[in-house]
This record gives C-alpha cells, structure tokens and sequence, in this order.
C-alpha cells in the first residue's frame, strides 16, 4: 500500500516492486508478465510474489491458446526490453504496462523507458479479451473457475 501512496504522489499510476536481487517482483497488489519474441513470462512464486490466482489463470489459459511460455526471475533490463508487460490481478485483471519510469537508484536521476511500441501488444489484447469472457462465462472450458449467483 506504501508504494502505491508514494508513487502517486509523484503523478505515477503504480509502482514496480523488486525483489532483494533487485530483479522486477511485483506490483503492490499484481503479478507482473511480460512478452518478449511471443514468448510470455512471470515470476516463479519463489520470487519475492504472491502466488496469485489470476497469475495461475493467465498462464494455464495462455498455454491452452498456445503461447509459450516461461517461469523465472524478471530482470530490470528483461522488463524494460519487452515487447509488452501487463500487470495481473483480482482487482486489475489484465492491464497494459507501456511507459515506466525507473527511479530505482536513489542518487541518480530518473530514466524513462516505453515498453515495446509504447501501445497495448498482441499478447496482451488477446489474454485481456479471452479472461473477460472467461470470467463473463463465455468460455465453457473454464466453467470450473466460476460459481454463478442467481
């Protein structure tokens, strides 16, 4: 919750947390993913995140769509090189990362990055669209996810 009240402060929408290696861990409340030559990747739940279960979603629903994808340690220059980057999460669900500005060294000035093309990619797009209708029930497979309220 800090750093969510410190970046906005500074006119930011959200922060980037790192891990103790100073790799990209999380958001204050989102799992981060990013795609690189289509390949997608997230952190292993032994780095530093919550084990969320919109994480979970979006992986098991990209790798039925057939995207490949990767678990590991994102690095700073592994994120800022993406193609794309999207935040995951109960509250955000699948929402594009595309411009960042790293202020993570204390004594230096602040450095700009925009993420890919600086628009919403591809990947993105299509797992944005495809959890919607899994969540709206539009996608019969994942049913088992759902419990629906009269």
């Amino acid at each position: 919750m800090l750093a969510g009240f410190a970046v906005r402060k500074g006119n930011y929408q959200e922060s980037l947390l790192l891990d103790f290696e100073g790799n990209i861990a999380e958001g204050p409340g989102e799992n981060i993913f990013i795609s690189k030559d289509g390949v997608l990747k997230t952190n292993d739940t032994s780095e530093s995140i919550l084990e969320g279960i919109t994480r979970t979603t979006l992986l098991e629903m990209a790798r039925d769509s057939g995207i490949k994808t990767v678990v590991g340690p994102i690095s700073r220059e592994e994120f800022f090189a993406a193609d794309e980057a999207f935040f995951s999460g109960t509250a955000v669900e699948v929402t594009p990362i595309i411009r960042v500005t790293d202020a993570s060294n204390p004594g230096g000035s602040k450095r700009e990055y925009v993420i890919g093309s600086g628009q919403v990619g591809e990947t993105t797009r299509r797992l944005r669209q495809m959890f919607k209708e899994v969540v709206t029930g539009q996608i019969k497979k994942y049913e088992k996810w759902l419990t629906f309220v009269d």
